[in-house]
């Protein structure tokens, strides 16, 4: 957990152990053994929603919170296909829409936080990209999320709000697959979210390009209308949208909704 995380969940360990309990049922009731909370989630929030799920079970003895991190659209066709979800936490409102269209989603979403693209380049930036239209540069590897999943609709907004035309030379399946290609070397360049650069500060630069805020992500939580364990499922989502949440989302860079 980063330094900012650790501080956050020092900080919010004693609220949430006495706020969250009156969401579901009560730290160390015996309906609480042996329940398991299943929360899929954007793979851009695998920091703050690790840090959140680990004080939700302090708060909830017997439960445990198992968290999976894809791209949003893989997610909700798990979901579609009856994958055993009870939370589900999408990147844009787009994905999470075909979810709540198909009913099998509980209740209208709630809104919980933002995202904006910026450009993710290797230490040094050897390629020296200075532009969003640098990306299209010939030469220049660039990443991007493929067009399904959110990261790559809005790559795609911002780049026709700029009126460049990106040619990447891969499309990846969710934006932590990009920050990897970069990271790695495979890539001169790619588009992730703000949050995903802050979080791998020590792997890879960042490039900000004005009119990223042409394409703001919103997130979209939900419960999953086949949730075995609801009260808790409902619970989890509260400590997202409650205070202690948001605090573990502003610290890993999550703008509000």
């Amino acid at each position: 957990m980063r330094p900012a995380l650790r501080a956050a969940a020092a900080l919010a360990a004693g609220v949430l152990a006495a706020g969250l309990a009156g969401c579901a049922a009560r730290p160390g009731d015996a309906g609480d053994a042996g329940k398991t909370v299943t929360v899929f989630a954007a793979a851009s929030l695998k920091a703050p929603f690790t840090a959140l799920a680990e004080q939700f079970e302090a708060a909830h003895p017997g439960t445990t919170v198992t968290l999976s991190f894809a791209g949003s659209s893989d997610l909700a066709t798990q979901i579609s296909q009856g994958a055993p979800a009870d939370v589900f936490a999408s990147a844009d409102a787009n994905t999470m829409a075909r979810l709540s269209g198909a009913g099998l989603v509980e209740g209208p979403p709630r809104d919980f936080a933002s995202n904006v693209l910026t450009i993710a380049v290797p230490p040094g930036n050897p390629a020296s990209i200075a532009s969003f239209a640098d990306l299209a540069r010939p030469g220049v590897r660039t990443v991007i999320c493929a067009a399904q999943v959110p990261c790559g609709a809005a790559a795609k907004a911002v780049g026709q709000g700029a009126g460049v035309t990106l040619k990447p030379v891969s499309e990846e399946s969710s934006v932590t697959d990009v920050l990897g290609k970069v990271a790695s070397g495979e890539a001169d360049a790619g588009l992730v979210y703000v949050t995903d650069v802050l979080a791998a500060r020590d792997k890879v630069q960042e490039v900000p390009f004005p009119g990223a805020e042409q394409a703001v992500n919103t997130y979209p939580i939900a419960a999953v209308r086949t949730a075995k364990h609801k009260e808790h499922a409902a619970a989890f989502i509260e400590a997202v949208l409650g205070p202690d949440g948001q605090q573990f989302l502003r610290g890993a860079g999550f703008g509000t909704p």
